[in-house]
């Protein structure tokens, strides 16, 4: 059954791609741990996480083969097992290899698939509209997320693109980094695609926008998805005395690896994730791919940290999920 916008509800995961142990080598020829793939699926999907994306920044689209990334999506989808849907990231440099890749992980079984755009030359608002346009009608039917992040892309979707892309029956959500700009954007796309708002400023946006807010994006499930399924399952009862605690945890538990530079911090954001992942102790995320495998020890360390608040915070909501229900 396709995914539409309706469908787009709680929370959407993005998970990363854990790697074996000598992936920060050139020489290495097929980096996906398996065994941690299945490891981290199963404790995001056993915890209620709705929907599950792959293969964005943290994820590695970018240092990943094409044969790790059809391999990693084909576990990833065997795992969850249609327990919920996946959406395959498959950014690359060009349309024409969007689609390709697009066409074959639909063909390993994801539901749909996470879509940035081409990130050589920075595409202006015209070409944004056609880069969706032609990959929709390449892959017809196919739900597409779209992915906004001014960072690697050189620059946000405006709110006048928003409004054109709403006519792309295909295009169901937008993976939003917030700010200013997205009550804008929500007024913008009306019902017609999900702004998916970050967990950390979800609570927020939500109480002002509760019915065009149903879901946020994290990606910090492969840390804690108990606390996050947690915030979720709070904001659709509409109960803003639990989320706004929980929100406010959230929040502090993220503050170590933004370094209080986010500029900085996207510099170095797949090194900062891996040391994020491996401080929580859900799984072994492995060394990061070249060419991205140093930073500065300041940001491993903020990341560690991080992971390790995302660790208690798990365990503290762990431990309320096991409670008996009341009467």
């Amino acid at each position: 059954m396709r995914v539409t916008r309706a469908d787009i509800k709680g929370v959407v995961g993005i998970v990363p791609t854990p790697a074996t142990h000598d992936a920060a080598s050139w020489r290495a020829s097929n980096t996906i741990h398996i065994g941690q793939t299945v490891k981290m699926i199963e404790a995001v999907a056993a915890a209620g996480v709705d929907i599950i994306m792959t293969t964005g920044t943290f994820g590695e689209c970018a240092t990943l083969t094409w044969e790790e990334l059809r391999e990693f999506v084909g576990c990833v989808v065997d795992t969850t097992r249609k327990r919920c849907p996946v959406f395959a990231g498959v950014t690359t440099l060009n349309t024409r290899d969007t689609i390709t890749r697009g066409r074959a992980l639909i063909d390993t079984g994801a539901d749909g698939l996470f879509v940035g755009r081409p990130m050589w030359l920075p595409l202006d608002g015209q070409a944004i509209v056609r880069y969706y346009r032609d990959v929709a009608e390449a892959l017809p039917g196919i739900p597409l997320v779209v992915y906004d992040n001014p960072a690697p892309f050189k620059g946000k979707i405006s709110t006048e693109v928003y409004r054109q892309l709403v006519a792309i029956p295909e295009v169901v959500a937008s993976k939003h980094t917030g700010g200013p700009a997205l009550e804008q954007d929500l007024q913008a796309v009306g019902d017609q695609i999900a702004l998916l708002p970050l967990e950390t400023d979800w609570c927020e946006i939500a109480k002002k926008f509760p019915d065009r807010t149903p879901a946020c994006w994290s990606g910090n499930v492969a840390c804690a998805p108990t606390p996050v399924v947690a915030l979720s399952r709070a904001i659709q009862k509409r109960d803003w005395a639990t989320a706004e605690r929980i929100s406010e945890q959230v929040n502090w538990a993220i503050k170590p690896m933004m370094l209080g530079d986010f500029a900085r911090f996207m510099s170095y954001s797949i090194q900062v994730g891996h040391a994020r992942f491996r401080g929580a102790g859900l799984i072994d995320p492995g060394p990061p791919r070249p060419p991205y495998t140093d930073a500065p020890a300041d940001c491993i360390a903020g990341g560690e940290e991080t992971g390790r608040r995302w660790a208690q915070l798990e365990k503290e909501y762990a431990a309320k999920s096991r409670e008996p229900f009341p009467g």
